[in-house]
């Protein structure tokens, strides 16, 4: 289902908790409202869609790969850039890091460990931000 894009300041700034089996449609609304809103998004985490769980929904080029708590292991190549968010207004300057490690569930709830760099690993960067309410 596609959802309203929250931009309450005070709820984006409070951390997620776990998701668990329960939460999985979660990852389908993010799937929808993320193609609902391609021509200007590329990645979104659960409380952007008003659920204050670490769930997050990244592009990363050929395909949207749902995220269940999502957690970065590793992480390396730090830079400076601007990024921009659904839920707030104009581009901020942010530190980012070129390549990244992440721990996460998929759908099936199975334990994956992933390697991002480039465009990819800061679209997930963002998305794990907001779990951990912090707003660029």
């Amino acid at each position: 289902m596609i959802k309203p894009i929250v931009k309450d300041v005070l709820f984006l700034s409070q951390p997620s908790v776990p998701a668990t089996r329960a939460d999985i449609s979660i990852g389908r609304d993010l799937q929808d409202t993320l193609s609902a809103h391609a021509h200007e998004c590329v990645g979104m985490a659960a409380n952007m869609i008003g659920y204050k769980k670490r769930v997050i929904i990244a592009n990363i080029g050929f395909l949207n790969l749902v995220m269940y708590n999502p957690v970065i292991v590793q992480k390396s190549g730090p830079y400076h850039t601007e990024e921009g968010c659904l839920s707030l207004s104009g581009k901020r300057p942010c530190t980012r890091w070129q390549k990244i490690t992440v721990e996460f569930q998929d759908a099936s709830f199975v334990k994956r460990r992933q390697e991002f760099t480039g465009w990819p690993a800061q679209i997930v960067q963002h998305g794990v931000d907001h779990l951990e309410g912090i707003l660029i």
